[in-house]
């Protein structure tokens, strides 16, 4: 007689709890850092930011963000591994130039695992909410004024200098955890050898001496003086863009600071009608090409500047660039000025031998700027999205 099998209960392992807490030690900060390093150490395309740089940029006393804005640096733990980590965003400015009541996170970085990103994005609510903030926006790194957005496609090659990448299963970890989209912001690319079409060349030259538009290269001799033209068109322009907060004097200076070794003179445009500045455009060599190269974002190595010296070389070939601003103040839009400073943007990007370079980012729904771009010949290449959620 045979015996029946007992039929065997299948029991689960239990899940561990995620545990989130702030970063309150130097240990921890340095935990925060490196974690972004570990979690994409076997992705081809990620591009290791130099880590002398992301702790000047969480430094209060370096970054002149922080003195209108509180921040709170978070590390998820499971099991006491390090599984994620997001930064907690109070932006008083943003707050009070749109008038709401608006918390960001920013720095996300998560394991595949949706507990994990919801331990996250909980914790900032709750943070916010002991604010009194009722808008959760994001991902902002620390605002639209520096990198933000969580990339939807195009992830077949690295990103571009000071834009973000991260894996494919961000977007749907944030949509699990209940966000919504908020906006999408769009790159394009442009190659040296798409030549602008004849009537677009002829419409700009034919507006740039109707207008009286002299449009000239920044004399980085004069550094401050240029910076102050700059920074008055720049918060002009994009006054009443969607998710734009102007930049203090200081925020602006630091930036320039930080940036004019890697600026090329013939890459920032000022474009003027009658010596007034109108409009600008800034483009940058894709550092990124050079950052590849540097192993962990690491200056040095057993204490010697190897890093320093793979930068250094390869800053020497990099052959991309990135449009990254190009600004017309109120009065001047709607007449050419963009037109006539991509074309000569362009004609920069050949005389220097450059491949091509990356416009970005616009916003989904600016129709003007997306048609402009199309018109030189660019190509929509990646998509990035910032999302939302009411608290």
């Amino acid at each position: 007689m045979a015996v029946p099998l007992r039929r065997m209960e299948v029991v689960e392992p239990a899940v561990l709890p995620v545990d989130v807490a702030p970063v309150r030690s130097a240990v921890d900060r340095d935990r925060f850092i490196r974690f972004q390093y570990d979690l994409y150490r076997n992705d081809p395309n990620f591009v290791p930011p130099l880590e002398m740089e992301r702790r000047d940029f969480l430094d209060p006393t370096k970054n002149p963000f922080f003195r209108h804005a509180e921040v709170d640096l978070f590390l998820a733990r499971r099991d006491g591994e390090i599984v994620g980590r997001i930064a907690a965003i109070h932006d008083r400015n943003y707050n009070a130039f749109w008038k709401s009541k608006t918390v960001a996170f920013g720095l996300f970085e998560s394991i595949d695992d949706p507990a994990v990103a919801r331990a996250l994005l909980s914790t900032v609510e709750s943070w916010g909410k002991e604010r009194g903030l009722e808008h959760l926006l994001g991902p902002l790194n620390f605002s639209t004024n520096y990198d933000c957005g969580v990339l939807i496609d195009g992830f077949d090659r690295p990103a571009v200098f000071l834009m973000t990448y991260n894996p494919r299963y961000y977007p749907e970890l944030l949509e699990r955890a209940g966000l919504a989209k908020a906006k999408d912001l769009f790159a394009w690319d442009l190659l040296r050898t798409q030549e602008p079409p004849e009537k677009v060349i002829r419409i700009a030259e034919k507006i740039r001496k109707r207008e009286g538009i002299t449009v000239r290269k920044a004399n980085l001799k004069d550094l401050p003086g240029e910076i102050a033209k700059l920074k008055k068109v720049y918060n002009q322009a994009w006054e009443r863009n969607w998710g734009f907060v102007p930049m203090t004097d200081a925020e602006f200076d630091h930036m320039a600071k930080d940036m004019k070794s890697v600026v090329v003179p013939d890459f920032l445009l000022i474009a003027e009608v009658k010596g007034e500045p109108v409009a600008f455009s800034l483009t940058l060599p894709d550092m990124n090409q050079a950052f590849r190269q540097v192993e962990d974002g690491r200056l040095t190595k057993f204490g010697l500047p190897i890093g320093l010296a793979k930068l250094v070389y390869h800053q020497r070939k990099i052959n991309w660039a990135r449009l990254t601003a190009l600004g017309i103040v109120e009065g001047y839009r709607r007449r050419g000025l963009d037109a006539i400073l991509y074309l000569d943007t362009q004609r920069a990007v050949q005389r220097l031998g450059y491949k091509g370079g990356e416009i970005g980012w616009t916003l989904e729904d600016n129709h003007l700027v997306n048609r402009a771009i199309e018109s030189m010949g660019g190509k929509h290449s990646k998509t990035y999205r910032v999302y939302e959620k009411s608290l």
